[in-house]
């Protein structure tokens, strides 16, 4: 739990800060300047995942399971720094190769860097995972994010231009790695062990061979959202793109929480499946997948009531049309964060190579889905739609895998779906019967008050028992 807090802590602060960053860009930029930036970022983000090969999760395993930290860590780091100044090249090729815009390219140079920072930093982020002192990352993020925002607070008094800007973040991303090669993982890492760490091209390949199905699973969720952005710049007018960035910009702060916790359930989960016990290790899934069906079940009721006044609020009235898309996204939220969890249940198994599959199942549905969807209909719908249909096979999938190796039950994932169907087709249909607003708060103040009196029954309950063991 500490872990988790602090693995949340830094996220969810880290989020907002970049979430207010997006509001200033999108109140004080241009719609063009806006959307080409969001171009760039798109293909960097796009890249980074890749770039790590998703051995995040093969990392954290190895450290859990063989104690060997040291060793693992050296070779992990320098294999990164090769890989992020290799996909810094390709992500120079793939914007020149899709946009003549001579900004557009420009803006690739400069964020491209960041991903040779990027990966750097994945490793002890990784490494503090793993050894539960995740309240390092916290500092050092929160430090990374503040300075982001002072920044960004400067062009109100001194207008700058996006390459200005772009640049100061390339600063300030240089800054947070030395701070994490200093001070993250116990001051272990600097400059000098990077470089003198050694590992041979062999070993990359094998590394990479052995674990390539993590490549896979940990960039399948980005490359999964950023895709959208590359498909609307090149479909759609550049207005959409940015009201589906500001859709996911919403979005991305609420997947915070079943990202961090199933996260940090990780290896716990190792541990319990490699003693044998399915029983505990079942009974250990199933009380976290009704904490995230509920999750889902609230942040979509609350997008659907508030997003309404609470988007162009935030982002300016040019934006009024992007709370109908942000609620057309936020469906997916419904399905979310079980998925998540049942991704790390996966991994926990050693079934990466399924999961790879299901990830690579769900990535073509979406990419073909948006294509010959927006071939016909020229609607930022589409996408939204063709992610949620996409997402809900990948959840189906989920289902049938952990059915099979008798985790969950047909009866049980039938419980899961009509609960979640009903639940939100009665809210829906409740809200054009009274004010949405009101009808969230009596539904979840209700919620809210059935758990506590649940509880109090059940410790009540349990008082007699254990005063009967007391007397024995």
């Amino acid at each position: 739990m500490r872990n988790s807090f602090w693995g949340l802590a830094s996220t969810i602060s880290q989020a907002l800060l970049t979430s207010l960053f997006y509001v200033m860009l999108a109140r004080k930029y241009s719609i063009t300047d806006f959307s080409y930036f969001l171009i760039t970022i798109s293909i960097y983000q796009f890249l980074t995942t890749i770039s790590n090969l998703g051995l995040g999760q093969w990392f954290t395993r190895e450290i859990v399971s063989t104690g060997n930290g040291e060793k693992i860590t050296g070779k992990f780091l320098k294999l990164q720094l090769y890989c992020g100044a290799g996909f810094y090249l390709v992500n120079i090729l793939i914007a020149f190769a899709l946009y003549d815009n001579y900004e557009i390219r420009l803006l690739a140079v400069l964020t491209g860097i960041n991903i040779v920072f990027d990966n750097l930093i994945y490793v002890i982020k990784c490494l503090n995972i793993a050894g539960a002192v995740q309240h390092i990352t916290f500092k050092i993020i929160i430090a990374d994010s503040v300075l982001k925002f002072v920044m960004i607070l400067l062009f109100f008094f001194f207008p700058i231009s996006i390459i200005a800007l772009s640049s100061g973040l390339i600063c300030i991303r240089f800054l947070t790695l030395n701070l994490f090669l200093k001070f993250g993982s116990s001051r272990r890492l600097d400059v000098q062990s990077l470089l003198a760490n050694k590992i041979s091209l062999k070993e990359v390949a094998r590394i990479v061979l052995a674990n390539w199905p993590f490549l896979v699973i940990g960039s399948a969720s980005v490359v999964y959202w950023r895709i959208g952005n590359i498909i609307i710049s090149k479909m759609l007018p550049l207005f959409d793109l940015a009201i589906y960035e500001i859709s996911f910009r919403i979005f991305s702060l609420f997947q915070i929480v079943p990202i961090i916790v199933s996260t940090s359930l990780f290896p716990h989960l190792i541990a319990l499946y490699n003693t044998g016990d399915t029983a505990r290790f079942t009974a250990y899934y199933k009380k976290y997948l009704h904490f995230f069906l509920i999750y889902g079940l609230f942040i979509y009721t609350f997008i659907y009531s508030f997003s309404g006044w609470m988007v162009p609020f935030l982002f300016g009235q040019q934006y009024a049309a992007a709370p109908v898309y942000t609620e057309q996204m936020f469906l997916t939220m419904l399905l979310f964060p079980t998925g998540m969890l049942q991704a790390t249940v996966f991994i926990s198994m050693k079934l990466e190579r399924v999961d790879m599959i299901i990830n690579i199942i769900s990535l073509v549905i979406v990419v073909v889905s948006i294509l010959v969807g927006l071939s016909f209909i020229h609607s930022l719908s589409v996408v939204n739609i063709s992610i949620f249909i996409s997402f809900l096979i990948f959840h189906i999938c989920q289902d049938y895998i952990l059915v099979k190796r008798n985790i969950l039950t047909i009866r049980g994932i039938l419980n899961f779906y009509c609960v979640t169907t009903i639940f939100i087709a009665g809210y829906i249909y409740l809200s054009t019967k009274c004010q949405a607003v009101i009808l969230f708060g009596v539904i979840w103040a209700s919620a809210a008050a059935a758990f506590i009196i649940a509880q109090r029954i059940k410790t009540v309950r349990s008082q007699p028992a254990i005063a009967n063991t007391s007397t024995l």
